[in-house]
């Protein structure tokens, strides 16, 4: 054996895929200054090696039959080597991803080691490219504490000793550029732990596209750019703010709004054509989509993500996503995305154990494991861990120009006792049960995002009264926009589903939510938790007949579209749906060709119209200045009305009678001397009602020392019905 050689105890540590430092012996070498390429090439019988533009290096000797190879060579400095094999069965041409330098650099190093590198997604993960001229994929993954990282695919034989990466030991990342490989390859990472033992096969953290489930690899995104056409919305987005604008948020699960005659899934594209104009044409400013980062389960309708990169490809790829959000901004309407940083899946594949230690969440289950759902939660104090979660939240407003996040389970974030009892959980340095990290790590994505996307929307989905959830972080707050008013949403529910004789005893579960409207930002939630796990539908939930359910419903809708705060209602509400959501089967469409049904759904059309129409219903939503109550106490006939103003604008008077009785002469204080249109009349044959009302018109005759309102009307309220009434003195 030459000296030049490597050693046997090496070439056999090669073969058997154990040897620490894969880009200290293989591609081109140069021990006692002579020049050595080595490669390790199951299969092959001889290998020829050859320069990038063909001249011929010479044959390789074989080492060992495993396919080690190596041999002088006469080259002027480091360069891409392409191997030609061949074997009794035919020739082959193999690039020499270790003759390639590394893609990242001292700068990618120094801030991801510091926690602040927020374009991880443009480093890290998998990423085709042309690298010293020779086309291929970079693949980079943090595991701080494997032995060894490989990337194995059916283009290796899914084998870990043919690509092991190379590992910068200050980050704990591991990387590869793998030439002759590009879009469309099918990938996961096999990972040695410290303790020597071979992991399950991993995906991707970083994969912006995966396989369709059940399978669950990685694949390398086309890196195309989109033409995006969205300039002017985004422009027009920037400037807006959104407490005082409308907001309507039609919330969507994308697998069962309906489904292609076969029962199968409709496409993005399909999607951009049918769901984006019915959401213009019902007059919804937003649509909001349960989550839709790849996830192995249907039934977890997205919470339970493996791939927070990637588009699920159960509707398609990237570039179909990114076709949904153009088409929704052509048509002027906002994508919100349900993100869930609170918890992950511990599916084998996925981030649980990642390099054979508790490494995006805790060791400790007190505090990495979830009760609830079975699942593990991040650790939000690791630099790492947090930079990967804020990255992936500025990663879908970049990549995919989306318009808003609606974080899942806040409140489970923000406290370290959330469902645990005494002894099964870990309190803070100051003995407290709140989550410092996980507050930190919301302050930082939310800051972060509007910093970064003017206009953009951050909503939490918190169900406690946790203090300034929606106050900026430079006061303290979460740093959030806006946040979802659960007791709202409890307490009105409640009180619609008893039966109409017995609310006169409830009277406050709809006034109590006056006291707290403008403690926080608040979006009014009808959404998909409240018809699923056997809750049953809106219409259901409603008191009395089949007739009095459709008429409170009604009365209901126009009652929260005019209470203060954004509106957002499920799919399928808008047009009473009957039976509870199923995520396996479409909405029942067919409903609309009965009256009832597309009543629903004309007054839903009227409501945002009615919302966009006039500024005193948005101009002051989350602010007690746009507020006041004409009618608080009329328990006996379940009767409230209040008064909605904004700035220099007209007033509206919103008044709801929520008994099937129906109250004629009934005098309300109003704002304004004058007459005043019925804009929304819930009991408008229109909508399906019994066609009762003021025909259009209100008087209201001045007053004066009878009351703090300058003004009353004599109205008739028509039975288990809203009405919005609009100043109208011309």
């Amino acid at each position: 054996m030459e000296k030049w050689q490597a050693h046997p105890d090496e070439v056999d540590q090669i073969v058997r895929g154990q040897y620490a430092n894969p880009f200290a012996i293989l591609g081109l070498q140069q021990p006692y200054g002579i020049w050595v390429a080595r490669a390790f090439i199951p299969h092959a019988e001889r290998v020829t090696a050859y320069t990038r533009d063909g001249k011929s290096l010479g044959e390789l000797l074989r080492r060992d039959d495993a396919g080690f190879f190596e041999g002088k060579v006469e080259v002027d400095g480091r360069q891409p080597i392409r191997y030609h094999a061949a074997n009794k069965g035919g020739e082959w041409d193999v690039y020499d991803p270790y003759s390639f330098g590394p893609v990242l650099g001292p700068m990618d190093d120094y801030y991801i080691g510091e926690g602040t590198h927020l374009r991880l997604f443009d480093k890290l993960g998998a990423h085709a490219m042309e690298f010293e001229g020779v086309p291929g994929v970079h693949f980079a993954v943090w595991a701080p504490n494997a032995r060894r990282v490989s990337v194995v695919g059916a283009f290796n034989e899914w084998d870990g000793r043919r690509h092991p990466m190379r590992n910068r030991f200050e980050t704990g990342v591991w990387e590869v550029f793998i030439p002759s490989i590009g879009p469309g390859t099918v990938y996961k990472f096999e990972i040695v732990g410290a303790d020597g033992k071979l992991l399950p096969l991993k995906a991707d953290p970083f994969a912006r596209q995966s396989e369709l489930r059940p399978k669950t690899a990685s694949v390398v995104a086309d890196p195309t750019p989109f033409a995006w056409s969205d300039q002017k919305y985004i422009e027009a987005r920037g400037k807006k703010d959104w407490r005082r604008t409308p907001v309507s948020i039609y919330e969507v699960h994308l697998g069962s709004w309906r489904k292609r005659a076969d029962g199968s899934f409709m496409s993005y594209e399909q999607l951009a054509e049918q769901l984006v104009p019915y959401a213009k044409d019902m007059g919804f400013t937003h649509i909001e989509l349960l989550p839709i980062s790849e996830h192995p389960y249907d039934p977890s309708w997205g919470y339970q993500p493996t791939g927070l990169y990637a588009p699920t490809a159960r509707f398609g790829d990237p570039a179909g996503f990114k076709h949904f959000v153009d088409a929704a901004h052509k048509a002027g309407i906002g994508i919100i995305l349900d993100w869930v940083p609170a918890h992950f899946p511990t599916d084998e594949h996925g981030l649980a154990h990642f390099d054979g230690t508790a490494l995006y969440e805790h060791a400790d289950p007190r505090q990495g494991y979830h009760p609830d759902w079975n699942t593990a939660i991040y650790n939000f104090g690791r630099k790492e861990v947090s930079s990967f979660l804020v990255n992936n939240a500025l990663y879908w407003f970049e990549e995919f120009h989306i318009d808003g996040l609606r974080v899942d389970a806040v409140a489970s974030m923000l406290y370290l006792d959330y469902s645990r009892q005494p002894g099964q959980w870990v309190p803070n340095q100051f003995g407290g049960n709140h989550n410092l990290e996980a507050v930190a790590f919301l302050q930082r994505v939310n800051a972060e995002v509007y910093r970064q996307h003017p206009g953009a929307m951050m909503i939490a989905e918190e169900s406690t009264a946790w203090s300034g959830v929606s106050a900026p972080t430079f006061a303290g707050g979460l740093g959030f926009g806006f946040k979802w008013n659960m007791g709202f949403m409890n307490d009105t529910l409640r009180y619609m589903a008893r039966n109409p004789i017995h609310r006169r005893y409830h009277h406050n579960d709809m006034t109590f939510a006056a006291l707290y409207a403008f403690s926080e930002n608040y979006v009014l939630p009808l959404s998909h938790d409240e018809v699923v796990h056997g809750k049953g539908s809106l219409v259901s939930k409603m008191g009395g007949d089949d007739w009095q359910q459709f008429a409170a419903l009604r009365a209901y809708y126009a009652f929260m579209w005019g209470w203060p705060g954004k509106k957002l209602l499920f799919m399928g509400q808008e047009f009473a749906q009957r039976e509870e959501w199923n995520e396996s089967k479409g909405l029942d469409w067919w409903l609309l060709d009965a009256g009832m049904h597309e009543g629903m759904r004309r007054l839903i059309c009227d409501l945002n119209a009615a919302y966009k129409e006039l500024p005193a219903l948005h101009g002051r939503d989350n602010e007690p200045e746009g507020f006041e109550w004409l009618i608080g106490n009329d328990h006996a006939n379940s009767v409230f009305a209040w008064t909605r103003r904004s700035n220099g604008t007209a007033p509206v008077v919103v008044i709801a009678n929520l008994t099937p009785v129906p109250r004629d002469n009934y005098r309300v204080p109003m704002p304004k001397a004058g007459e005043w249109s019925e804009r929304v009349n819930t009991d408008a044959g229109w909508y399906s009602g019994s066609n009762t009302g003021n025909q259009g018109k209100v008087v209201a005759h001045s007053q004066e020392g009878n009351g703090w309102m300058p003004a009353y009307a004599d109205l008739y309220l028509p039975p288990l019905a809203t009405l919005i009434l609009k100043y109208d003195p011309d």
